[in-house]
């Protein structure tokens, strides 16, 4: 999988996914060619979104490792590769840190006739009960209605709007749960553009999601 954008001023950045980790190629007037390899494990998968920029961090230092600009070359294209990569990221840490199995020991279990256990999502008031960042909040509500149809995310919106005047107020977030579930195929663009509202839907405290 891969993506390629081009800033009329700033260049062309190219990302191609290839085993476990990211290719990164670059382009810009009157500078030499960059090329690195960024490992998918070290990644961030909660991305840090400005007005033009979506940049993926370390989780060692904080520093920026990936940076794109941001709805190139289309929406479509760029939130379909995020998305990929949001969830690699977090699969390959998984995998690392033990927290699942990794594809040789799925195989050589593979005769096991045991089934796994069924987890059900938690009940909403699991989710409830955190602080919440009412400027991120804010931040969320701007970057939906600049980058997506708001016909599609109305509802979210709105939701999104009366919990920044009260965020504490557990039957506002509730309607926010409510609201991101009935977007249906949406709900990956959502999370593109507004990572924070994934912070609001997990299970731990804010600003810790993974």
């Amino acid at each position: 999988m891969k993506l390629i954008q081009r800033h009329l001023f700033k260049g062309t950045r190219e990302f191609e996914f290839v085993d476990d980790h990211v290719k990164f190629r670059s382009k810009a007037p009157f500078k030499e060619a960059e090329e690195l390899t960024v490992m998918l494990t070290v990644l961030n998968p909660e991305p840090v979104i400005t007005r033009s920029s979506l940049d993926f961090t370390s989780r060692v230092n904080g520093e920026t490792l990936l940076s794109f600009y941001l709805a190139k070359p289309n929406a479509q294209e760029f939130t379909a590769f995020v998305s990929a990569l949001r969830a690699k990221a977090l699969d390959e840490y998984q995998r690392f840190a033990g927290l699942k199995p990794s594809p040789a020991s799925t195989t050589l279990a593979g005769n096991v006739d045991d089934e796994p256990p069924a987890f059900d999502e938690p009940p909403l008031p699991a989710r409830l009960g955190k602080t919440l960042d009412v400027a991120r909040i804010d931040e969320a509500i701007q970057m939906l209605k600049t980058y997506l149809n708001d016909d599609d995310v109305l509802a979210l919106i709105t939701a999104l709007e009366t919990l920044q005047g009260d965020p504490q107020n557990e039957s506002r977030q509730i309607d926010v749960i409510n609201a991101f579930n009935d977007l249906g195929p949406s709900q990956g663009a959502v999370l593109t553009y507004a990572p924070y509202v994934g912070i609001l839907l997990s299970d731990g405290p804010a600003g810790s999601p993974y």
